[in-house]
């Protein structure tokens, strides 16, 4: 989400009325509900969905709801008073109750379906009619959708109870999940990073549900006792929240040819998407098939830019499936997620992510993500000889658009204007050989310094003279390719500071959050919230000391901490 103007103090939001009359739910208007739900949102059973395009459900209230946190720099860029996070009506929306919204707002939400792609392999079992018709939110809802200083966004509730998705599960959410999507929403926007975004997090003491988690100083790859967590719910908010694997689930429908009126359901979720994500670039007086080639070119570039400042950040989607994959090029689903500390291609803090989904293997994710969103595109296309030739294309330049892309990330992490593939190539050889911290180390490069003691910092291990005159020749080569740059040093290492952030999501650093959250302490969020909002700015010394440094060796292979099971 981008920040529109700043509202004045005087103009901001304060009360649940004057904020409902903001909604515009254009999706209810323009697509087509699921003709055998209910109408009053009573829908909390698993059960297959034929056909439509979501579903009226309500959510199930946290009993007992308690505030936790709300993003106070999201609530001024919607132009939402402070005061309103603790407002008890808005607290009683916000966790779970609609009964009591005013008008034009609805007292139901809605849920979507969607399809499940992994590296482009279709699956239909995690559905349990096997069929792939019950895939879908399981634990999300909807509740709002409208015009908020100026753009439009839907806010949705994580973990608000069962939906006809929820595929037998009790639909809840807990702290501990919630607290890590919370910040992690805020944190990579304050990287740059296109993200769904947070805007409160309440919880109940008065309900707790069972997960799997990890005992005490665990190293099991799998949990190894059930744990009971107080529940909550966390509103993310985004211009919308269609997914790759949502249009896929409408195009697989149109293939089968299962009803009559598929294909027209494939182009009207398409169509919305573009009025939601893409008018800005996609002119409407283009014909609709140019229109589409245009939404896969801009969602390609969207696509190719996110998952090169994935890279340049360190962070791992451990589940970059296309139901996971937001068809407005953001970065959505904060599950099994997490960021590299010391330094792998191959890091993946998700157990059952495999090596397919790790660090450096995101972009061809990414690229099996879009080959199901062309594959989709293309069945509109179908009679349109010219503009499936332009479709093609935009398909197979995908690994050339993303090459360039993430080589030009690389070049400015490193403060150049050009990539140089060896200099490169011996810097991520050293990396690997030294077990470097990743943050750190492009952190301290970017002070440029002459020698490798700064550097230092960032090693796990006392390097080898051997390795250490490596670093030397190395460090002496980058110098000659910083000498040629047009811009002065100081110039370099400002862009490099601005690309390389200071502060990084440590996992050990979240733990003590949430655990001391589900004791009723807050505090520690607010802190992390706090350094979160500047990670690329050189903050206190005590902020230093205890956010700017390697990860304790009792951390590395902690059950919770440098893996965990994607649990909620």
């Amino acid at each position: 989400m981008t920040a529109p103007s700043t509202t004045a103090s005087s103009a901001l939001i304060s009360d649940l009325t004057t904020f409902s009359k903001a909604a515009d739910f254009s999706l209810l208007k323009a697509l087509t509900p699921d003709p055998q739900a209910t109408n009053d949102g009573n829908d909390h059973y698993a059960r297959q969905v034929f056909c439509g395009h979501y579903v009226h459900v309500t959510p199930t209230p946290l009993p007992e709801p308690e505030y936790v946190s709300h993003s106070q720099a999201l609530f001024t860029q919607l132009g939402l008073a402070d005061s309103l996070a603790h407002d008890s009506g808005f607290r009683q929306l916000f966790s779970g109750d609609l009964s009591h919204a005013p008008a034009p707002m609805h007292r139901y939400g809605w849920a979507t379906g969607y399809a499940l792609s992994i590296y482009g392999t279709e699956y239909t079992h995690q559905c349990p009619f096997r069929t792939g018709n019950g895939y879908g939110d399981g634990r999300a809802i909807s509740i709002f959708e409208g015009l908020l200083n100026g753009q439009r966004v839907e806010m949705q509730l994580k973990g608000a109870g069962p939906t006809p998705y929820c595929r037998g599960a009790d639909g809840r959410a807990v702290l501990r999940s919630s607290v890590r999507e919370f910040l992690a929403q805020e944190y990579m926007h304050a990287l740059g990073i296109p993200s769904s975004r947070s805007l409160t997090l309440y919880v109940s003491k008065a309900e707790t549900v069972a997960r799997p988690w990890y005992s005490a100083e665990s190293d099991a790859t799998d949990p190894d006792i059930m744990v009971d967590n107080p529940v909550a719910i966390s509103t993310r908010v985004a211009p919308s929240f269609l997914r790759v694997g949502q249009i896929e689930l409408f195009a697989r429908r149109a293939r089968e040819r299962k009803h009559d009126n598929d294909l027209t359901e494939l182009k009207d979720i398409v169509a919305h998407l573009i009025e939601r994500e893409y008018r800005r670039e996609i002119d409407p007086s283009l014909s609709f098939n140019q229109q589409l080639v245009t939404l896969a070119a801009v969602f390609r570039q969207r696509l190719c830019a996110l998952v090169t400042h994935w890279l340049r950040v360190g962070y791992c989607q451990g589940n970059f499936n296309s139901d996971n994959c937001a068809a407005g090029g953001f970065t959505l689903d904060y599950g099994p997620f997490g960021f590299c500390e010391l330094f792998s291609p191959e890091f993946q803090p998700w157990t059952g992510g495999g090596q397919h989904f790790s660090f450096f293997n995101q972009p061809a994710a990414a690229e099996a993500n879009f080959h199901m969103f062309y594959s989709a595109l293309r069945l509109l296309l179908a009679q349109d000889e010219p503009a499936l030739a332009q479709l093609d294309s935009l398909r197979q330049g995908f690994r050339d658009e993303i090459q360039q892309q993430y080589q030009a990330m690389w070049a400015a992490k490193l403060g150049l204007t050009e990539f140089h593939p060896a200099l490169f190539g011996q810097l991520i050889r050293l990396m690997m050989q030294t077990q470097v911290d990743y943050t750190i180390l492009f952190r301290e490069l970017s002070h440029i310094p002459q020698d490798i003691n700064p550097l230092k910092k960032s090693f796990y291990q006392q390097a080898s003279s051997e390795l250490e005159q490596q670093w030397q020749a190395w460090l002496a080569q980058w110098h000659t390719q910083l000498d040629a740059e047009p811009k002065d040093l100081a110039t370099i290492k400002a862009n490099m500071q601005q690309t390389n952030p200071k502060y990084t999501w440590r996992e050990w650093l979240i733990v003590p959050a949430y655990d001391q959250a589900m004791q009723g302490d807050y505090s520690l969020i607010e802190e992390l919230k706090q350094v979160f909002s500047d990670p690329y700015g050189e903050q206190t010394k005590a902020v230093e000391d205890k956010y700017y440094r390697l990860k304790p060796a009792v951390f590395f292979n902690a059950g919770g901490i440098s893996h965990y099971s994607c649990s909620s």
